[in-house]
Order: C-alpha cells, then structure tokens, then sequence
C-alpha cells in the first residue's frame, strides 16, 4: 500500500502556557480532500502551519509523502516539504502578472505548463492581468494554479473563501472542488463554516481545544456525532429526554431503536429533518409557530409536556400555529447521558 499523503502521529504544540494542538494523530491519503473544522481558536491554523512547516512541533512526527519532515531532530524547512499554501489572502504578487504568479515556481517560466494551468482553473486568456485586475474568485483561482505549479504532495488552504462575499463563495467553493479533483490533488482545508466543511470535502475532522474529537465522512459526522458538543456544534439538533435500556429508548416519540449502550436517562438526539409531521386531533403535540424558506419550512411543535422540537419539512403542506400534530421519527437514534441542569452529563 502506497504511504499516505500526510501521517502525523501524536503531534504537540504548545505556546506558553497554552496547548495550541494537542495529540493530534491523522492520516491522509493521496488525492483525499480534508476539512479541519472548528471554531476560532481551536488549533486549526496551528495545525495547518505545523504541517507546513511554519511552525516547530513540541512532539510527535510527521510526514509528508512517506517522508519525515517533523519529528525528534528532525525539521525540514517549508521549502522541503512538498506542500503548497493558499493563503485567506490569496498572496499573489502584486507586482507580477497573472502568468508570472503561476510561473514563479516553475523552472524557466514553462509557458505550456502555465497555460495547461490557468485553463484547469478556468482563466484562460487572463494571464497578463495583474492581480489587481481579478476579481476575488478568479484571485483565488490563480492562488490555487500557482500552489499547483510545484506539484505538491499536498495542497493546504487556510479559510480560503473568507474574503469573498456569501453569493460568490458556494460558487467558488464548488470551482475549487472540482479543479482539485481534475488535477487529482490532495488537500487540507480549514474553515469555521460547517456548510463548507460538510459540502467540499471527503472526511472532516472537528476540533475542539487543540485536539481532533472525530474525524468522519460529512454524513456520518451528521448522522453519528460521536460527542454531543459536536452534535450541538453542527447545529439543526433536537435533544429530547428519554430512558435508555436493552437497546431501546423511550420519549415522547414511542419506543425506539437505539444502537447505544447505555441505560437510565439519556437525551436522545434527532435532526429536524429526521422528524415527521402530520396533522390529527389526537397528535401528540402542538404547532407553536413555523419559519417558511421557500424550498422548505421549519415547523416547531411544542410537545403536551412542553418540550418544543424543530421539524423540518418541504414547503407542499401548510402547517398552522395552534394546529393539533402527530410528530414521527424516521431517522437515526443517536442518545447521548442526560446533561443534567448544572450542565454535567449525568451517568453512564
């Protein structure tokens, strides 16, 4: 079997008195597109930096196209690494064309290989721009054509849609995907956008404090959040009290399946649209109001022992504040021990 891409095992970095990354183990295979996913200061710019190069780890090892560039006496610099950067920014030179940005990294310009380039990132013909004159997607186009020059081992992209305004970044963010897939690159995205993380890439690694809680496909991270912080943290989640025993729950639902093993008193974790709804004057809960998207709409049901529930469903049928409901489940049932009032899970 081919060496991954990028292997770091148990890597450490600490600034002063703070754990900036912590035990950080993953490996990463050749033309896989990874999400390091977090919220702000959780260690993932510190993350992509020691990968880089740019920063030391304190311990642990890592390697880069079955290379060692980190580890005990070891530290190859970042030119050494294989690895290209795509800046927030995008940092191209503002005093070089288009075509010289692309160039800069190739051996005396290889003016085919700059125009095999910019025509995979769909900027044919706008070589003699200078940066000034691109507009923010086709700046970051042009990032990623010279971060491909060097034919890295892998690419690392750093929030690299922050700057470009919400209508343009779903567009920019599916042309990127899709040009690293054309040129079967390997690359490493951080971002705060769960939207983003769940829709670009293979697998997502959520951090939280420095350190990796669970690394996933973007649908078993959905479907099966191994912690509740990050069933939370990806938001759209309903927690309803239930009691947990030999594989079955009990709530305000019925009796359901579950795969956990766990017994007594469990929060039982449903995504809005897992649930169903239905109108009937023997429903077991009330439509307290509802916000209509257009596609879609988001009911909430307040329950008859006042629990309130988030359903989300297409727009086809009209639900009414005041209106009696039935509310079903049709998706996984993911529990998690009951957080009791002070905020602590209670037992296992």
């Amino acid at each position: 079997m081919n060496d991954p891409a990028i292997s770091c095992d148990s890597v450490d970095k600490r600034f002063d008195d703070t754990i900036a990354v912590r035990g950080m183990t993953f490996d990463l295979q050749r033309g896989e597109l990874l999400s390091l996913l977090g919220p702000s200061g959780c260690g993932k710019t510190t993350a992509l930096r020691l990968i880089a190069g740019f920063e030391i780890p304190d311990s642990g090892r890592i390697h880069v196209g079955g290379q060692e560039v980190a580890g005990p006496g070891v530290n190859l610099p970042p030119e050494r690494r294989r690895v290209g950067m795509v800046f927030q920014d995008y940092a191209l030179f503002p005093h070089m064309s288009l075509r010289g940005n692309v160039a800069y990294s190739l051996k005396n310009g290889e003016n085919r290989r700059v125009d095999d380039l910019l025509d995979l990132v769909g900027l044919t013909g706008l070589g003699s721009r200078m940066p000034h004159e691109l507009s923010g997607g086709e700046q970051q186009r042009g990032a990623l054509a010279r971060s491909l020059a060097a034919e890295p081992q892998v690419i690392l992209l750093d929030e690299p849609f922050s700057n470009l305004d919400a209508a343009l970044r779903s567009h920019v963010r599916a042309e990127v995907r899709e040009i690293l897939r054309a040129a079967n690159a390997t690359a490493i995205f951080v971002t705060h956008d769960i939207e983003e993380a769940l829709s670009l890439t293979d697998r997502v690694a959520v951090m939280f404090d420095g350190a990796i809680e669970q690394i996933a496909t973007p649908r078993d991270l959905y479907r099966r959040p191994a912690t509740r912080r990050i069933a939370e943290w990806l938001g759209n989640a309903n927690f309803i009290p239930a009691e947990s025993n030999d594989g079955t729950v009990e709530c305000e639902l019925g009796r359901l399946k579950s795969e956990e093993e766990l017994t007594g008193p469990v929060d039982l974790m449903i995504r809005p649209d897992w649930l169903t709804i239905a109108t009937a004057a023997t429903g077991n809960g009330v439509v307290a109001d509802r916000i209509f998207y257009g596609h879609d709409q988001l009911i909430r049901v307040t329950f008859d022992t006042g629990t309130l529930v988030q359903v989300r469903v297409l727009s086809d049928d009209e639900f009414l504040p005041g209106q009696r409901v039935t509310v079903g489940c049709q998706g996984p049932n993911v529990v998690f021990p009951r957080r009791e009032p002070n905020g602590d899970a209670g037992p296992r």
